[in-house]
C-alpha cells in the first residue's frame, strides 16, 4: 500500500486525507497544534454553491456539498441543508437579485416577493423589504464540531493516523521532518493555511497570495429554541461574492454602496447571519487584508456589522456570547486556490481564501485524483 502524508489538519488537510484514503492510500496527517484551532473552526460553517460562478467552481461547491452530506451522515453530525436567503430593500438590490435569477435560471433559485420571503423566516426585518432571492444549495455545519469530528471519522473508517502537536519544519522527498521524527511516504501534500510561509518560504514569496483577516461573532440562541431558517444576508453580500458579478446591474449598487457605504467597503464588510445546531447565532464579517494581520480586533467594525444587521434581521436576544477573528490565506490574482509541486512527490494546496469550507472537499478530491494518474 502507498503511503502519503497531509501536513495540517485544518479543513483543505481533512478534505485532501479523505481523497487520498478513498483511493487507497496509508495516510498519516501531521498537525501543529494538538488540535486544530486555524480558520477551520473561526467561519460560519457555510457550504456555500450561491457564491461561486458557473463551471469547475461551482461543479466543485457542489461536489463538497455531496461530501460533507456523506460525512454528516455517516457521522451522525448536526447538518441542515436550509439554504440562503438574499435580502432586498432598494430597488438596485431587486435588480440584482432579478438579474441573477434569471442568470442562474439552471440553479432553480426562486425569486420572492416581500410576503414570499417571510415566510421562509420570521427573523426578516419587513421595514422597507421589496423581495429576496432563494436558493436550496447551501447547507449550515458547525465548523467547531466538524473540525473534531472528521478526525475521527477518517481514523474509524479509513484507520488514518494522526499525529497531533507537531510541528514540520522540513520536507525531503520521501522525508517530512517534525520535531525529532521523521515520516517518510509516496505522497506528500502540505496544507498548512495561514502558516504557508513555514515551508517553501521562497516559493511562497514567489507568488501572489496574501492573508485576510475577519472579524465574527456570535449570539446567544433565541427564545423558545426558535430557528431562523435559510441562512440570512443583505445587499452587501451581492459586492463580494465572485457568481454575482454576473448581474450587469451590479456596477450601479456598487456606485451607491461606495456612497452610502463607505466605510463597510473599506473594511471589506458584508453581513450574514447563520444558526448553528445549538441554536447560536454566527454573524459577520469584515476582511483586512497583509500579510501581518493585526491581532486586535476593532469594536468599531463589529459595530458595523452589528447596525447593518438590524437593516435586515431583527433577533429576540441580540446578546452576544462571543467575539473572534480568524485569518487565512487568499490570492490576490483572482484565482480561486493555490497549487503547487515545489519538488517530486510534494504538493502544495493552499490559498482557498473564504471558499475552505465550501470548496475544500471538491477541490482537494481533484487534485488528489490527478496526483493518482500521473
Amino acid at each position: 500500500m502507498k503511503k502519503a502524508i497531509v501536513v495540517g489538519a485544518g479543513i483543505v488537510g481533512l478534505a485532501t486525507a479523505r481523497a487520498l484514503a478513498v483511493r487507497g492510500y496509508d495516510v498519516t496527517v501531521v498537525e501543529r497544534n494538538t488540535r486544530a484551532v486555524g480558520a477551520s473552526i473561526r467561519n460560519f460553517g457555510m457550504i456555500w454553491p450561491i457564491g461561486q460562478p458557473d463551471g469547475e467552481l461551482y461543479e466543485n461547491a457542489m461536489l463538497s456539498k455531496s461530501i460533507w452530506q456523506q460525512v454528516c451522515e455517516e457521522t451522525g453530525m448536526w447538518h441542515d441543508p436550509v439554504g440562503s436567503l438574499h435580502l432586498a430593500y432598494e430597488k438596485d438590490e431587486m435588480d440584482v437579485l432579478s438579474e441573477l435569477a434569471e442568470v442562474y435560471g439552471h440553479r432553480g433559485y426562486s425569486l420572492m416577493n416581500p410576503q414570499q420571503a417571510v415566510l421562509k423566516s420570521s427573523f426578516i426585518n419587513e421595514s422597507g423589504l421589496i423581495g429576496g432571492l432563494y436558493s436550496t444549495d447551501e447547507m449550515i455545519v458547525d465548523p467547531r464540531i466538524a473540525i473534531v469530528t472528521i478526525p475521527e471519522w477518517l481514523s474509524e473508517k479509513f484507520d488514518v493516523k494522526f499525529v497531533w502537536g507537531k510541528a514540520v519544519t522540513d520536507i525531503a522527498y520521501p522525508t517530512v521532518f517534525a520535531a525529532e521524527e521523521e515520516f517518510e511516504a509516496d505522497v506528500i501534500c502540505v496544507c498548512n493555511g495561514a502558516d504557508f510561509e513555514t515551508l517553501y518560504p521562497r516559493l511562497y514569496a514567489a507568488q501572489q497570495i496574501t492573508k485576510c483577516k475577519l472579524q465574527m461573532m456570535r449570539l446567544v440562541p433565541p427564545g423558545n429554541g426558535e430557528r431562523i431558517g435559510p441562512a440570512l444576508c443583505g445587499g452587501l453580500s451581492l459586492v463580494h461574492y465572485r457568481s454575482f458579478t454576473a448581474a450587469s446591474s451590479l456596477d450601479a449598487l456598487r456606485r451607491r454602496f461606495e456612497i452610502e457605504y463607505p466605510e463597510y467597503l473599506k473594511w471589506g464588510i458584508h453581513v450574514m447571519a447563520a444558526q448553528n445546531g445549538a441554536g447560536e447565532i454566527t454573524i459577520g464579517d469584515s476582511h483586512e487584508y497583509g500579510l501581518t494581520p493585526d491581532p486586535f480586533d476593532r469594536k468599531y467594525i463589529n459595530d458595523l456589522v452589528l447596525a447593518y444587521l438590524s437593516t435586515f434581521a431583527t433577533f429576540s436576544n441580540n446578546y452576544i456570547s462571543e467575539t473572534w477573528n480568524g485569518v487565512y490565506g487568499k490570492l490576490t490574482d483572482g484565482n480561486a486556490n493555490l497549487v503547487l509541486h515545489p519538488e517530486e512527490g510534494v504538493t502544495i494546496i493552499n490559498g482557498l481564501g473564504g471558499a475552505g469550507m465550501t470548496l475544500s472537499f471538491g477541490v482537494c478530491d481533484g487534485v488528489v485524483k490527478r496526483i493518482c494518474f500521473k
